[in-house]
């Protein structure tokens, strides 16, 4: 590391601030020899990517731009509002406060299924939150996420490429006065910024880290197939592999999910004839323009040369042209439809007479173009260039005196321990990096995934995380699956992954239920040793070694929270390249009160909004952080 050149004022003035602050916080220096070094600049870190992206993608500048397009795009939800950005806007994450509780529907009893349905008071639907009903308490299993669709069961596409949807009852008791609400996912939205970096995505790691083209099961699912054409008159089904792809996986995911953006029943077959359909090749649709409901600014740094600003959307009239030129022709360009059956056979077809079960190669793929495209798009969310990576890259004014005490006290075995689970430059074990190195973690003679840890913050069987099961009924947890299994106990029920802490100044509210508001409350967790002692396995039978009790002083604290304020890159705060983008209308619960909400006319209650105006390379104002008035 080398001293930048600095004047004799300056160079004095920081050598009395460090001084000073050496003396004050003398309680924290407790360093050891075998304490690990700081963690380095992210900048060090190679982003991950698939070796085999050559294959699938033929211009990347080209997949970029269709995967923050389809990010952004509020049509690629049912109702035309639910964009993947809708619970991403912020930071990467999702800073809305009204109509954003879950009452705990992954709450499990030993014998089986057993979801909680109901609100702690005053907690409950389309409640406008303060910061008096922070920190949520542990005896409350209420989870503070994000709104997704009101319930409803897609029932197919009209000629104008709009989905034909019937409401439902909402089980799961999202309804208010007999008209239904948007529903809550029950957990909180991590960033996206960064999570290129991680192995595994989701809280509960259900995202694989190799991508399918289909969903987010990897190799897990061995029915998963997409169609290649080397010959454009015979397509054909194949398995595809593309590893370090997790971002992928998770994209596919939400897209198709009842609660997050989707009518129950709608596939990516249907999002892909909504959204790209050709006309010319036997369909009666059209496809839809990009972003045609938002304003683009004009110079968006990816979007801009595209944008048709002051109108809205992009200058090319549907996705198909966006694919076409983001993709290899081998996964799109064959004249033949196909037919789906019920089952999920497919059946070419002779003919090129439009019907209902009938696809083109491009709209049957088009989960594959979705998960591609976004995950090199969210690849250029990097934030690396915080106050802390420029320190660590050798500006040793970058950080404050009582930053750096907080960094060594981050890393110190006695008084911190935050980086035995906040690994690497990546501050999180979760990464492809160090789960590469070794998936298993074992801490206490227990064994784990590594980069998942269950830290006490809700009793195991309120969401059994990584130690649950997928959409296939298959372990979630890689120590589980693992054969031979691991010779030590599983400590993997109830546990969730680590997620790397940059930005983690604007991201509130914290941990996966979202139940504590700032980040002094959390350090106060960590120092306390977590809420929920003893915490254990979902069959009781062992004990998951807990958090250290470390006591911190209010002088550690001081420092540690120094630390974190200082891993905020402004770019981010200030929405500036690569974090600007589209006009945003997000839906911030309903019109009305926790009592009454108002028709809109379909069976649903009124939405309310909040508006996030376009963005340009340069940034702007930042946008208003969670409970935070403007």
């Amino acid at each position: 590391m080398t001293m930048h050149a600095r004047p004799a004022r300056s160079r004095r003035r920081w050598g009395a601030l460090l001084a000073t602050a050496l003396v004050a916080l003398a309680p924290v220096r407790v360093l050891a020899q075998a304490d690990p070094p700081r963690p380095p600049s992210l900048k060090t870190v190679p982003i991950p990517e698939p070796s085999n992206l050559g294959e699938f993608v033929r211009d990347r500048a080209a997949a970029i731009a269709l995967g923050k397009a389809l990010f952004w795009d509020m049509q690629v939800g049912s109702d035309g509002i639910q964009a993947c950005a809708s619970c991403h806007f912020n930071a990467g994450a999702d800073s809305r406060s009204a109509n954003q509780l879950n009452p705990g529907t992954l709450r499990r009893s030993p014998d089986g299924p057993d979801p909680d349905l109901g609100f702690s008071a005053p907690l409950g639907v389309n409640r406008a939150l303060r910061a008096s009903d922070f920190p949520i308490s542990p005896a409350s299993n209420d989870v503070v996420s994000s709104q997704g669709v009101v319930a409803q069961v897609f029932l197919g596409l009209s000629g104008e490429a709009r989905e034909r949807t019937r409401s439902v009852v909402d089980g799961d008791g999202f309804r208010l006065r007999g008209l239904n609400l948007r529903r809550v996912e029950p957990r909180n939205a991590p960033s996206v910024v960064n999570a290129v970096f991680n192995f595994r995505n989701f809280w509960d790691g259900r995202a694989e880290n190799v991508f399918n083209g289909v969903n987010e099961l990897g190799d897990k699912d061995a029915n998963a197939r997409v169609l290649r054409a080397d010959d454009p008159r015979q397509p054909a089904l194949v398995r595809i592999r593309l590893e370090d792809s997790s971002l992928a996986s998770q994209a596919v995911a939400p897209p198709v999910s009842a609660t997050e953006m989707s009518a129950a029943g709608r596939t990516f077959r249907h999002i892909g004839a909504k959204l790209a359909a050709d006309p010319g090749r036997g369909r009666r649709l059209g496809g839809l323009r990009p972003l045609a409901r938002q304003a683009v600014h004009p110079e968006d740094s990816v979007l801009g040369g595209l944008s048709r600003f002051p109108q809205n959307g992009l200058r090319v009239a549907s996705y198909r042209e966006l694919i076409e030129r983001a993709f290899q022709p081998q996964w799109w360009d064959s004249d033949r439809l196909l037919a789906v059956g019920g089952d999920g056979t497919v059946r070419i077809l002779n003919g090129a007479t439009p019907r209902d079960d009938a696809y083109t190669m491009l709209e049957y793929n088009f989960g594959l173009f979705f998960g591609l495209s976004i995950q090199l798009y969210e690849a250029t969310l990097v934030a690396d260039d915080s106050p802390y990576d420029r320190f660590m890259d050798g500006d040793v004014g970058a950080i404050s005196p009582l930053a750096v005490a907080g960094v060594d006290l981050f890393r110190s075995q006695a008084r911190g321990r935050c980086i035995n689970c906040h690994e690497g430059a990546e501050l999180t074990g979760g990464s492809v990096r160090r789960v590469r190195e070794s998936p298993t973690r074992i801490r206490e003679g227990q064994a784990l995934d590594r980069g998942f840890n269950n830290i006490g913050v809700l009793p195991t069987l309120e969401d059994l995380s990584v130690g649950g099961t997928d959409a296939l009924g298959m372990p979630l947890s890689t120590v589980r699956r693992a054969s031979p299994p691991q010779p030590e106990p599983l400590a993997v029920d109830g546990a969730f992954k680590v997620p790397g802490l940059r930005n983690v100044e604007l991201t509130a509210p914290y941990f996966h239920n979202g139940g504590l508001l700032t980040l002094r409350d959390v350090l106060q967790f960590y120092s306390r040793g977590g809420d929920v002692r003893p915490q254990k396995s979902a069959d009781g039978a062992i004990e998951i070694a807990p958090l250290n009790v470390l006591g911190n002083t209010p002088d550690e604290l001081d420092a540690l929270e120094a630390f974190l304020h200082s891993l905020t890159d402004e770019r981010v705060r200030n929405q500036r390249a690569p974090f600007d983008h589209p006009e945003l209308f997000v839906p911030n619960g309903h019109v009305g009160s926790q009592q009454v909400v108002f028709s809109d006319g379909q069976g649903a209650a009124m939405d309310a909004f909040a508006y996030v105006p376009p963005v340009g390379r340069r940034g702007a104002r930042p946008l208003p952080r969670f409970l935070e008035s403007r």
